[in-house]
């Protein structure tokens, strides 16, 4: 088990320039994204780094939904700076593009594919000495503050990819639940669908001793290795808090004690899947991301076109957990009862059928999209969603259930639409 050290509290941020002082830094970088740098959580940031002395440089152009093009652009700043610490004040696209800035100045010889997983990249081993980096994250969704994942979309593919090591894991989160109180209202329920998606595929993930072959080195032991007993506890931990907190947060951004419990739960399901890794959901909502069209979801202030990760998530999750349920159909009932199904005469075998009639009501509650059709996709989209889900094997080969490239196009057509 690899797990980040995790501050949390009320006005912790301010601690942030003392961290820096302990640990000699002498030339911070602080990354954002332009809008994020207007608001109270940078402020809380800046202000602790001027009261501490602290010599930094800012970047703040981080793109909403990481690409290659705009890591490369914090990768190039990075080396430019010959920084001796890193601050990440944002939602996960900041924090991955951080850490991934980290890696790379680290390691300025490596060509940019060594690093980002196969088969799109090389996977190799991460063996230089990073930087240390503190992560301060303001959406209460990814728990990229606790991982060794960073994200991004491959643009030349039309598909997202990433970076998974554990060395790339932030040195500190710092879990200050203020930060969630500027999250307008979609931002709060995308970035729990991203949570109950983390809770739900890490708890149903192949079992981490059924997962082959053996590494022939500890080195080379992936990040995700399947479910296990202690991603289990602060998984369903986490599934817990996202079915008593979630609609509170969403429908009421007053709900202080809503809100703090998300931040939370956010980073306890980063613990779970951080280990165990996530499998269906995750694998196919990459090609989700990285084909849209012309989608812009409401609330995000970009001027791009984006499905938020946390929707390109949850929108497979019926059809993703009808699918899997056949294998553990037991820890599907589980995760059905914590999400509020009624059990009690409930027959082992139509797990997955319950837990996705659960999800479907969730959903239909929070008023999210009625399936990939409304968000721009149809059916003549499926041959290109399934080829963008065939990379992603450090997910999908989690998945409890095997499947084909015809259950991939039967998942992504049963997805379409939802109610």
């Amino acid at each position: 088990m690899a797990v980040s050290n995790i501050r949390y509290g009320e006005g912790v941020t301010k601690e942030v320039g003392m961290d820096l002082q302990n640990l000699g830094a002498r030339r911070v970088c602080l990354m954002t994204d332009k809008n994020l740098s207007q608001l109270p959580p940078v402020n809380a940031v800046l202000n602790s780094l001027a009261k501490h002395g602290i010599n930094f440089q800012m970047y703040d152009n981080v793109r909403v939904e990481p690409t290659d093009q705009s890591f490369l652009d914090a990768i190039t700043f990075a080396k430019k700076g010959e920084f001796d610490a890193y601050v990440a004040v944002g939602g996960g696209s900041v924090i991955d593009t951080c850490k991934a800035a980290n890696l790379y100045a680290s390691s300025p010889t490596s060509d940019f594919l060594d690093y980002v997983n196969a088969p799109i990249g090389k996977g190799k081993p991460v063996t230089v000495p990073l930087k240390p980096l503190i992560a301060v994250p303001t959406t209460a969704g990814t728990g990229s503050e606790t991982t060794g994942v960073a994200i991004f979309d491959f643009k030349e593919l039309k598909v997202k990819t990433g970076i998974a090591s554990r060395a790339i894991k932030p040195t500190l989160g710092i879990i200050d639940p203020l930060h969630t109180l500027s999250m307008p209202e979609r931002i709060v329920a995308n970035s729990g669908f991203d949570v109950l998606c983390h809770a739900l595929e890490s708890y149903t993930a192949l079992p981490y001793n059924m997962r082959s072959p053996c590494p022939s080195n500890p080195i080379n032991r992936p990040a995700y290795q399947g479910s296990n007993p202690i991603s289990d506890v602060w998984a369903l931990h986490a599934l817990r808090i996202v079915a008593k907190y979630l609609k509170r947060a969403i429908r009421n951004p007053e709900d202080r004690e809503a809100r703090a419990n998300m931040h939370l739960a956010s980073a306890f399901a980063g613990i779970g899947f951080g280990n165990a890794g996530v499998h269906l959901c995750h694998g196919m909502s990459y090609p989700i991301s990285g084909l849209v069209k012309t989608y812009k979801p409401k609330d995000y202030n970009v001027d791009h076109s984006l499905v938020p990760h946390g929707l390109s998530v949850v929108l497979t999750s019926p059809a993703v957990f009808a699918f899997t349920a056949q294998i553990h159909p037991e820890r599907h009932l589980e995760a059905a009862e914590i999400l509020g199904a009624d059990i009690r005469t409930a027959r082992i075998k139509d797990a997955g059928f319950i837990l996705a009639d659960t999800l479907r009501k969730f959903l239909f509650d929070l008023n999210v999209d009625d399936g990939l059709a409304a968000i721009g996709y149809s059916k003549a989209d499926i041959p290109a969603l399934v080829k963008g889900t065939l990379p992603q094997e450090r997910v999908t080969k989690l998945s409890p259930r095997p499947q084909t490239e015809e259950d991939l196009s039967a998942l992504f057509e049963a997805s379409m639409k939802l109610y």
